[in-house]
């Protein structure tokens, strides 16, 4: 271990409180979409601080709308801005993106809940909170290891640029506005819930929207009509078949700890408006997977022609076809070689650490990374704390010693990837 090591490790233990503090009164601004505004205000705060490089601005819908991985539908970003600050390097070394959400899902049924979902309760090493794990304690981690690089007065070569972005939960506009901005970088390290696995691929994932037509009539002479929610019945199970066939040709080992690699969820069915009605019409909205190493445009072929042949098979369907429209949110896959030097540093970073060697995986969700890699063009390993399973749950939480453990490998690999100017 060298000396710079040894400052970095010594200041993070010395002020976990600061960093537990800091996370707790995050978790207490509620940072819903359309709300980031208090809580984006305590980060740049921070940042400002600490002395880095301010680049603050609202995003422009209209400017978005033009850019095909655009997906957002969000009328107004007025008052809850991006963030971008920078650690300037000295020149000469590899530079970072290290990109965490503000925003964060809504709380749900608060019955569910043990506390006040924004409470920041801290009990037996856990912080709970919506936010918590999915990724304010990321977000933390991140400025620790910032904060621990300056305090110790350790100068890189390398820019170091923070990204405190709106809008990941609704899709990814809030990454997508800061790489039209001009922020790319030789990697990026995105802290989601990963329960410190390294995720160097990342699922991308679309919503769908599939309209059922039927036939009224009444439902004492049912037989006269079409009922729409039957005919749901076989588009449900084409699209379980689908899945199926999907994942069997999936043989990456990286996925080979998660059960259904790219799910078809179904998440959202309406139909009818009369009990004693035959419905004509249902609406299923669900989420499609996509592999790492496929488009969205290929994706969203086969679940077409996986219609058309349901259309075909149903003497009804033939003549009254399945439509569907693909709306609402939409994450980009995203892929990197598990021998990448960044992977490699992380590893590094990891072992010297927490004395073991990472589980690398690839991710059963979607993230900001495909969009810094396919639109950005920057390599991305996902890895952070937080409890993968509680993330979007009642009772979300984090293990503190988990995030300390996250900002000191960050922090570990800072040094490494973007080098000591001594």
């Amino acid at each position: 271990m060298n000396k710079n090591e040894s400052k970095i490790k010594h200041w993070l233990k010395e002020n976990r409180a600061r960093g537990a503090r800091l996370l707790q009164i995050l978790v207490r601004e509620n940072s819903t979409r359309g709300n980031e505004s208090s809580t984006q205000a305590i980060v740049i705060e921070k940042c400002r601080q600490l002395g880095l490089v301010l680049d603050i601005w609202e995003l422009d819908g209209e400017e978005l709308k033009k850019h095909p991985a655009n997906c957002c539908d969000r009328q107004s970003f007025e008052g809850n801005p991006n963030l971008v600050a920078v650690l300037k390097g000295s020149g000469g070394g590899k530079s970072i993106i290290l990109n965490g959400h503000i925003d964060v899902v809504p709380v749900g049924e608060e019955s569910s809940w043990s506390n006040d979902p924004f409470s920041g309760l801290i009990e037996c090493g856990k912080l709970y909170g919506r936010g918590a794990t999915d990724m304010k304690g990321g977000n933390v981690a991140l400025l620790m290891a910032i904060e621990s690089l300056i305090e110790n007065g350790i100068k890189l070569k390398g820019d170091v640029i923070f990204q405190s972005v709106i809008e990941e939960e609704s899709g990814g506009a809030g990454t997508l506005a800061a790489v039209l901005r001009g922020y790319h970088a030789d990697g990026a390290i995105i802290p989601e819930p990963t329960n410190l696995k390294l995720f160097p691929k990342q699922q991308g994932s679309m919503w769908f929207r599939i309209t059922v037509t039927g036939k009224a009539a009444h439902g004492g002479t049912r037989y006269e009509g079409i009922s729409a929610i039957e005919k749901s019945l076989l588009v449900i199970q084409g699209l379980q078949q689908l899945e199926k066939n999907r994942n069997a040709k999936i043989s990456d080992p990286l996925f080979e700890k998660i059960p259904i690699p790219i799910p078809i969820n179904i998440g959202k069915i309406t139909s009818g408006k009369w009990p004693s009605s035959v419905p004509d019409n249902a609406i299923i909205e669900g989420r499609m997977g996509v592999s790492p190493d496929e488009t969205i445009q290929s994706a969203q072929r086969e679940m077409e022609n996986c219609l058309c042949e349901l259309n075909q098979q149903d003497e009804w369907l033939r003549e009254n076809p399945l439509k569907i429209e693909w709306f609402g949110g939409r994450w980009l896959p995203g892929s990197l070689e598990s021998d990448h030097p960044l992977i490699k540093e992380l590893t590094k970073s990891f072992v010297e650490v927490k004395g073991e060697n990472p589980v690398i995986e690839a991710s059963p969700w979607g993230t900001d990374g495909g969009i810094l890699s396919a639109v950005g063009n920057t390599p991305v390993v996902v890895f952070g704390p937080g409890i993968t399973e509680t993330a979007h749950d009642a009772n979300e939480h984090i293990n503190l010693e988990d995030m300390f453990a996250a900002s000191e490998i960050i922090a570990l690999t800072l040094l490494k990837w973007c080098e000591v100017d001594e």
